[in-house]
């Protein structure tokens, strides 16, 4: 593990994205399908301090997304935080970051097809038992599109995400004058246990940050616009999160918490007739968009696991730039039939699987940010954040220790697949592999391990729909 910040390589090549659409990309990686959901759990968790709980995760979100954007603009890498764990702290870590997302964060995938089925089926007024159905109608479509290498357009995807965004923004707007005073009393119903609950449900929402890591090398101007599109898009999505949870607790109080379609509420007592129609069908559609791009990703990162022997190697064959992992895509889609599977029988209550979500994505978070720490030039800005966001990150871990069995248990298995790969090279009289490939790579950073072979990782669920969107992204040029 390196102790000292490796020499910053050379500037990339310069790329097609400036400031305006560097912030526009931002928003739409973090303002996405949680908005769906997210504000009447977070009621039915903590009542109105669910305010606070929105508060505190935008301000976590401030060193942590300046921690991204200051590795992004000095290690621009594809790989993202993978490339910066795998650069820090070894091989290891990497395979458990590659684990945690492939594994813990594919949970996200049938959840986002559930939040799609929810808003159909409540603007169709049928049954809520049709909604497992809806789903399943939802998730085969790019299943099968991606099957046979087929993908939806990219700016599609960004217009709708921006339609949705331009949707919260007029409820908000329409359904402030109606807020009730009185449904902020009382204001800590479940205690502090319950914002401690909200915090980390709301991980979900402001998941994305990380996004940029993944794109810095097409930045015209990454050193530059990268930090200013972090800072601009954090102003936006955090007034537009908060704007939104103050409107859905002061409009709906506590039958926030009653609903699985609680935007759909708002809009219902702000534009009756029209509103709940036009919104349930973006929401169809941008799940669709969100799965489009989230299949292909964990199918690629399925086969780069298999083909650098971190998962059977029968999962491999896909892994090249072109082909299409259809093993890979099987074992994805039968996981998440799984996850689907364990959803309908909790009666389609998302809670937990929100929370095995966010809590492999806070593991992702916090070993990101203590590789920061160690890569960033220390006692320069970009560390003091990294610095920060690693005392925050390790506080949700604390906070969410009661979900974090999902990561431990990957965590393990990471660490009993590099067991096992020391112990065969070493009967078979063969170098570690990471020690072969840093003679074989003399040019890899100082201070720093090359891996066996690099690691594809998708970004969360709101993100991997940003990363399809710039139809220029290394990640997005494997699946295609």
């Amino acid at each position: 593990m390196s102790t000292n910040p490796a020499p910053e390589p050379a500037p990339a090549r310069r790329g097609g994205i400036g400031l305006a659409q560097g912030t526009a990309l931002y928003v739409a990686s973090v303002l996405g399908t949680g908005i769906l959901v997210l504000p009447g759990l977070a009621v039915e968790a903590a009542g109105p301090a669910s305010i606070v709980a929105v508060a505190a995760v935008l301000l976590l979100s401030i060193p942590l997304a300046g921690t991204f954007a200051a590795l992004a603009a000095r290690y621009p890498d594809a790989g993202g935080v993978a490339s910066y764990v795998r650069r820090a702290l070894g091989d290891t870590a990497a395979r458990m970051t590659g684990y945690w997302f492939y594994i813990g964060v594919c949970v996200g995938a049938p959840v986002v097809a559930v939040l799609g089925g929810e808003y159909a089926v409540a603007v169709l007024g049928v049954d809520r038992a049709a909604v497992p159905i809806v789903t399943l109608a939802i998730y085969l479509p790019p299943f099968v599109a991606n099957w046979f290498g087929v993908r939806v357009a990219g700016w599609m995807q960004f217009v709708l995400t921006g339609l949705l965004l331009a949707v919260v923004i007029g409820v908000v707007a329409v359904t402030f004058p109606v807020v009730e005073s009185g449904n902020f009393t009382p204001f800590l119903p479940n205690g502090w246990a319950g914002v401690g609950l909200a915090i980390s449900l709301f991980v979900w929402a402001f998941a994305g940050w990380e996004v940029g890591t993944h794109i810095a090398g097409e930045f015209r101007n990454p050193r530059r616009d990268i930090p200013l599109a972090t800072g601009i898009a954090i102003v936006l999505v955090g007034v537009s999160y908060l704007l939104l949870q103050v409107a859905t607790v002061g409009v709906l109080g506590e039958a926030a918490g009653d609903t699985a379609v609680p935007l759909l509420a708002l809009v219902e007592v702000a534009a009756p007739g029209v509103g709940p129609v036009l919104v349930a069908i973006i929401a169809a559609v941008v799940t669709v968009g969100v799965l489009n791009a989230y299949l292909p990703a964990f199918g690629k990162l399925g086969a780069a696991l298999g083909r650098d022997g971190d998962l059977p190697c029968f999962l491999a064959k896909g892994a090249a730039d072109g082909e299409v992992p259809r093993r890979a895509l099987a074992v994805t889609g039968a996981l998440m039939l799984v996850y689907f599977a364990l959803m309908v029988a909790n009666n389609l209550d998302l809670t937990a699987f929100i929370l095995i979500h966010t809590s492999n994505m806070v593991a992702i978070y916090a070993a990101g940010m203590l590789a920061a720490t160690l890569l960033l030039r220390r006692f320069s800005f970009g560390w003091w954040l990294a610095v920060v966001a690693t005392v925050l990150t390790a506080g949700l871990l604390l906070l969410a220790w009661q979900n974090l069995l999902v990561p431990l248990v990957l965590a393990v298995a990471a660490v009993l697949v590099t067991v096992v790969r020391r112990v065969r090279a070493r009967r078979h009289g063969r170098r570690d592999p990471a020690v072969t490939a840093s003679v074989e790579h003399p040019n890899a950073a100082v201070g720093t391990r090359t891996p066996e072979a690099p690691v594809l990782v998708p970004a969360a669920p709101a993100a991997a729909s940003v990363v399809s969107a710039t139809a220029i992204t290394a990640d997005q040029k494997d699946t295609e």
